[in-house]
């Protein structure tokens, strides 16, 4: 089975390409993505016991406008427009929301927490997997938008970070 960053790039690929629909299948599992209508995508996972899960999400209608380098890649979800964080993290998937890798564990991190790409920063449980979320950038904790066990949705800001 694939993993969340693996679907995520997979996504992004997509999004940036003319392809509107992929279909990926191993071990009687599919995944299939579908581009509709502008700004909207569906991604559906077919489990071998025929049991079906589609996740539809639009993008967000208000886009703050982000001036950069053309040469510089910004993502979707990085905005200069506050002092306070230039970064958010946002959850891949739906599911629920954990801080800890159990309730007697320590949370992953907290505000004022130093982070780096690989620093795992939260757990998204969805059907059963619990999906290690990655900061994806250096910097520091700022805010943490998101109570321990709440449901989250896709694309959701779970933290802010202030990159250095």
């Amino acid at each position: 089975m694939l993993k969340v960053q693996e679907i995520r790039e997979i996504i992004k690929l997509i999004d940036q390409s003319s392809i509107t629909e992929f279909t990926y299948e191993t071990n009687g599992t599919s995944v299939s993505l579908k581009k509709e209508s502008a700004g909207t995508a569906t991604v559906s996972a077919q489990p071998a016991a025929n049991q079906q899960v589609r996740v539809a999400e639009e993008k967000p209608q208000a886009q703050i406008p982000v001036e950069s380098d053309p040469s510089e890649s910004v993502p979707a979800n990085e905005t200069t427009s506050n002092a306070d964080y230039d970064y958010e993290i946002v959850s891949p998937m739906v599911g629920t929301f954990y801080t800890a890798s159990s309730p007697e564990n320590d949370p992953y991190v907290s505000t004022g927490s130093s982070v780096k790409p690989d620093t795992v920063v939260c757990i998204v449980e969805a059907m059963k997997l619990f999906n290690e979320i990655e900061a994806e950038v250096s910097g520091e904790i700022v805010e943490i938008l998101a109570e321990n066990g709440q449901l989250v949705e896709y694309g959701q800001p779970l933290f802010r970070v202030k990159k250095k």
